[in-house]
């Protein structure tokens, strides 16, 4: 079967189930979440047979070993994945809820009733897990699914797929309602990119040459975010010791995640008194400064250049700039910003409402650290990725950044006049 043929076989297939899945129950979508991951558990050892398979063609490949460890699955691994999906059944479904009742001057009562996307298209890379959890939020939010995990990880993929698909079966639903690829041929993305007849949204996660190749190609809606530039403000009037910890926080707990810290901006009327004690703490986890003139005139460090402002490091490497005021903090999280996640560290009131106001980005916050933008975090339960997009989701995704809404009009037999 030709690729373009067999893609658009997929499509129609989700697009049947995902009709069926719009009016399952949440009990119906729970009962298979719940035996699915009962599958992962029992079917263990075949699922990790299957890892071992692409592990060894990593090393072959030459992946690095971050990426390898994203690859593999161990017993405690599946069992997390299994985990997960009973995580994600516990959660309030929020399919039919009903919201914003009211009277119109005609009789009609009108609202808006949440209802699922249709049909969720999700291309990744490595991480095998993502099969199970993006299959599990997808099934609770009433969405078909096409799955293209990356190639290096095609066997534990279609050991997790067979899973998914007896937890189906069992459950009554229909097989096709999660579907992972069966290729590695790179075509088969252009083609799922193209497909807006059986697929109604792209959701990108890997590294950024993928999502930029993804959006760029796409003829159906994505969600997505390139890089992750997050930002922290230490204002004038901060609490240092708040300071210190937070940013220390923003920058150190993971590296190579996207809602690290990738560039401190320090008020000028503070800089002396906060940075030569956070210089310190940095550099005791080996972290690489990177500062402006001004920085390096309190703090020798290497000598930030225009593009630090804005790269995503991923790494124990930071950019520091002294800024003259919340003006220039603004201006500089909006210039070089990727719109993802920005804080400030502040006790003036005005000053965090401003920011707050004026920070284009898709969380903002005040005295907390950037790495609490996390779906988890924000009680989502999950997430499926990060929007910094501001159509159709922005932030964490979730359940219910995978549905829509539509209205709903309740009349007595009113006619218009």
């Amino acid at each position: 079967m030709q690729i373009a043929e067999y893609m658009n076989q997929l499509g129609s297939q989700a697009r049947i189930a995902s009709r069926v899945l719009a009016a399952a129950t949440t009990e119906q979508k729970n009962h298979a979440l719940h035996l699915i991951a009962d599958a992962l558990v029992a079917r263990a050892e075949v699922i990790i047979a299957a890892n071992l398979l692409d592990v060894a063609h990593g090393r072959t490949l030459g992946l690095d070993e971050a990426m390898l460890d994203r690859l593999s699955l161990n017993e405690q691994r599946v069992r997390s994945m299994a985990e997960g999906l009973k995580q994600v059944a516990s959660l309030p479904d929020p399919i039919g809820e009903i919201t914003d009742m009211a009277y119109r001057p005609s009789g009609i009562q009108l609202g808006k009733m949440r209802v699922p996307l249709g049909v969720v298209g999700i291309i990744y890379e490595s991480r095998p897990n993502v099969t199970a959890d993006a299959a599990a939020l997808c099934l609770k939010s009433g969405n078909a699914t096409v799955l293209r995990g990356g190639s290096e990880a095609i066997h534990s993929n279609q050991a997790i797929a067979a899973c998914i698909k007896q937890g189906l079966i069992q459950a009554g639903l229909p097989e096709y309602a999660v579907q992972v690829v069966e290729t590695t041929d790179r075509d088969a993305v252009g083609q799922m990119i193209t497909m807006p007849e059986y697929i109604d949204v792209i959701i990108p996660r890997g590294g950024k040459s993928l999502i930029e190749r993804i959006s760029n190609g796409a003829k159906v809606p994505v969600i997505k975010h390139l890089d992750g530039i997050c930002h922290t403000y230490v204002a004038e009037d901060a609490d240092l010791t708040m300071a210190w910890q937070v940013c220390d926080n923003a920058k150190t707990h993971r590296y190579g995640v996207c809602n690290a810290m990738e560039t401190l901006l320090v008020d000028a009327q503070i800089a002396r008194a906060f940075l030569p004690e956070m210089a310190s703490i940095y550099r005791k986890k080996g972290v690489e400064l990177r500062g402006c003139s001004r920085a390096n005139e309190i703090v020798a460090m290497t000598l930030a250049t225009e593009e630090d402002w804005s790269t995503e490091y991923l790494a124990p490497v930071l950019a520091i700039k002294i800024v003259a005021g919340l003006d220039e903090a603004i201006d500089h999280i909006n210039t070089y910003g990727s719109h993802h996640t920005d804080a400030i560290i502040t006790q003036n009131y005005a000053a965090s409402r401003r920011f707050l106001a004026e920070v284009d980005s898709s969380s903002v916050m005040i005295n907390a650290s950037t790495r609490f933008a996390d779906g988890f975090e924000y009680g989502l339960g999950a997430e499926i990725g990060i929007s910094t997009d501001k159509f159709h989701a922005r932030g964490p995704v979730g359940l219910e950044g995978l549905t829509s809404q539509k209205y709903v009009v309740f009349g007595q037999g009113q006619v218009r006049h």
